[in-house]
């Protein structure tokens, strides 16, 4: 996407109340994770329960959390770039982008955690949640997830308003007015490579959902939990939006569904695997210390392939954009 999105764009002269309610929620729901993170950065065990292994090596600590920090900061930086006016003026790549991270990264969070907590509720928390009480105090997780939520919400509202006034001619009109530009060989390609690659990470998300073990470490099978179940069910829907999403864009497939819905498959499905599956496989990089809980070469492959597939398919979307962009530029030449 280029700054050629810009002449669409109608100027904001000042953020409404709705946008100043959002903006102040976006704000405020960052501060317990901050104040957290900020006290363990200062040597405080608030809410880390003795014997957790996050109290083995203070100085890693430290730096996640310093990592943690800034990464929740940019939250409070794009509430405001979406905002005020001058952040109209922002590239068009350089403010999709991280948008574009923090909703893969939130996503399943905002989805998980209040499925996690209805199935704790009925008793199916398992294994997984016995574990999870050691690592940290029960109530450090409600404050953060809830935090999290709200910081999804918030950005999402602002980010939608925000696209509306600069970049909807985008998304306007159905799958069938796509010009014929927009479903070319390259395009297809594209989503034909990604529904390939996804089959494998799809295959053992939906294996591990539904109770197999096939693949999994010792450690991982042993601590399984009503919440791990989610998570790869979890998985398992956002691989699909994602390739779903591509497929419909690229053979105009649901020529009657308004463009918006394949567009919002694309962003948050390629997001949330993309993203997740970054994150697990550079965690899965150091690896702990006990051989029975490292990634196992399957879990590494499902989790490579699944960023793999939301990249493919985020190319689909940077492609969608930028065609219609300058589709619209041309007319308004």
């Amino acid at each position: 996407m280029t700054q050629s999105l810009a002449p669409a764009a109608r100027p904001i002269a000042g953020p409404g109340r709705t946008r100043r309610v959002l903006r102040a929620v976006a704000v405020v729901s960052c501060v317990p994770y901050l104040a957290l993170k900020t006290a363990w950065i200062a040597g405080s065990d608030i809410g880390i329960p003795d014997g957790s292994s996050l109290l083995d090596d203070r100085l890693t600590m430290a730096v996640i959390n310093g990592l943690s920090i800034l990464l929740d900061s940019a939250v409070i930086v794009l509430a405001l770039v979406l905002t005020r006016p001058w952040g109209l003026r922002v590239p068009a790549w350089l403010l999709a982008f991280p948008v574009w991270v923090a909703t893969g990264l939130l996503a399943p969070i905002m989805a998980g955690f209040p499925a996690q907590l209805v199935v704790r509720a009925f008793g199916g928390g398992g294994a997984s949640s016995a574990g999870r009480e050691a690592f940290l105090d029960e109530w450090v997780f409600a404050v953060v997830y809830t935090g999290f939520i709200a910081q999804g919400l918030a950005l999402g509202g602002l980010f939608v308003l925000y696209a509306r006034g600069r970049w909807g001619h985008v998304w306007r009109g159905r799958v069938w007015d796509l010009p014929v530009g927009a479903v070319g060989p390259a395009h297809r390609a594209l989503a034909v490579g990604a529904a390939v690659l996804a089959l494998l990470p799809l295959t053992l998300h939906a294996l591990w959902a539904c109770g197999g073990s096939a693949g999994l470490s010792e450690g991982r099978a042993a601590d399984r939990g009503g919440e791990f179940y989610v998570l790869e069910a979890l998985y398992v829907v956002f691989l699909l939006a994602a390739v779903t999403g591509a497929l419909l864009l690229a053979f105009r497939r649901g020529r009657a569904l308004p463009v918006s819905v394949p567009l919002s498959l694309v962003w948050v499905g390629s997001g949330a695997v993309a993203c997740w599956g970054g994150w697990l496989s550079l965690a899965s990089l150091g690896g702990p210390a006990d051989l029975s809980d490292r990634a196992t070469p399957l879990m590494n492959l499902a989790y490579a392939g699944q960023m793999l597939v939301g990249l493919l398919v985020a190319a689909i979307g940077v492609y969608h954009f930028a065609e219609r962009s300058a589709a619209a530029a041309r007319r308004a030449a």
